[in-house]
């Protein structure tokens, strides 16, 4: 049974709020200035929606609270209300803070500086080398990696740092594994690095679940790098997101024949930092100036609009999206992580994991075929499709 400490009914209250159908973290954030506190806009809240033409809040009971908190405790998770002083002070700063947070791992990497590493979910063997180096240099500086455990660059991301510290932030419940192959990723994580989730506990992702993790990522981090994104991506939504919160944009030039690559060109020609080492991303951060926190009370606060302390209750939650299926075939593999930028056949071996034998006999098949162009070195790029 769990024991009552201080503050408990304040974090209970809290908690009841923050599971408001409906209510969002805007609308939580709106509450909270307005109200003053948890507890007096569950108080006054449902008559704010009946007034609106709402139909009946659906605020969970106290006892629902209390065993949402017991089973945290039982996943040896931890539990961080948006009051409490263990709350990341950079993620409070952003206009839309999640109201509580779930972690699991090691607490003190919140305290430290942070770098949100993103990009593309198809990336190629250049793209994912660059971001794992990336990762781990920046973490022999002390510098913690936060990124969405997703395919591709966050995962090479989040495998560089593993020794030095790393936050995965998800779109789901920190005990479902997302995608299904990063189940490794997410068990060291979970005893090395840490996790981290606005949701509660058992929650699968939906579609609208993925920017919000998007705004967390960027929240906890002094800036974020994108290495690899197309042009309609969700990096380009965490980039989108460091920027509103004051936060250094980053990002790696690419090919400008590689589609993956015009996400992260374009945020370049828009102003963001040019990376192209660990010291390029260390001179960003040693220089930025993270923003004070935002107030969570505002005394004699006006009283927005009502429906501002609502979500569309018309939108309906859709599922999450479903990653293109990886390439079946070893030939498909190797031609999915080839890109115009020179790779060795060791760095592709290592990408697609199959044997160097393997893949130098298909290499061969390759440039028999005119799809790619070997160069000195032992090097391989994609041929320009005409």
């Amino acid at each position: 049974m769990m024991e009552a400490g201080p503050g408990h009914t304040e974090r209970v209250m809290w908690l009841r709020l923050a599971r408001t159908k409906g209510l969002g973290a805007t609308g939580f954030a709106r509450a909270i200035a307005h109200f003053g506190s948890a507890e007096a806009a569950l108080d006054r809240l449902p008559a704010q929606a009946r007034s609106a033409g709402r139909r009946q809040l659906v605020i969970p009971a106290a006892e629902t609270i209390e065993a949402e908190i017991e089973q945290i405790q039982r996943a040896g998770a931890t539990l961080i209300c948006g009051f409490e002083p263990a709350f990341p002070t950079l993620l409070g700063a952003i206009a839309d803070p999640p109201p509580a947070l779930i972690v699991r791992g090691e607490l003190p990497l919140l305290t430290r500086p942070g770098c949100a590493i993103v990009g593309a979910r198809n990336a190629s063997a250049v793209g994912l080398r660059f971001a794992r180096e990336l990762a781990s240099g920046l973490g022999r500086e002390d510098v913690v990696i936060i990124s969405g455990l997703a395919r591709g660059i966050d995962g090479a991301a989040h495998a560089g740092a593993l020794d030095s510290g790393t936050i995965a932030v998800l779109a789901s419940g920190i005990d479902h594994v997302y995608p299904p192959e990063h189940a490794e990723l997410h068990a060291r994580i979970a005893e090395t690095g840490l996790l981290v989730s606005e949701m509660p506990l058992g929650q699968t992702p939906t579609a609208r679940d993925f920017p919000r993790r998007n705004r967390i990522i960027s929240g906890l981090a002094l800036g974020t790098l994108v290495v690899e994104a197309a042009l309609r991506s969700g990096s380009l939504i965490s980039a989108r997101f460091a920027g509103e919160q004051g936060r250094e944009v980053m990002a790696v030039p690419g090919s400008p024949l590689d589609p993956r690559a015009r996400g992260s060109n374009q945020l370049l020609r828009d102003g963001a930092h040019l990376i192209e080492t660990v010291e390029d991303v260390l001179g960003i951060l040693a220089a930025a100036r993270p923003p004070a926190p935002a107030p969570r009370q505002v005394e004699d606060c006006p009283a927005p609009p009502l429906d501002e302390f609502f979500e569309d209750e018309t939108a309906e939650a859709e599922p999450a999206p479903v990653d293109p299926a990886p390439p079946r075939g070893p030939i498909d593999q190797l031609r999915a992580f080839l890109s115009p930028a020179p790779v060795s056949s060791d760095e592709l071996a290592r990408a697609c994991e199959l044997p160097a034998g393997q893949v130098q006999a298909l290499l061969l098949e390759m440039e028999m075929n005119g799809e790619i162009a070997c160069l000195p070195g032992g090097l391989v790029q994609r041929r320009r499709q005409s």
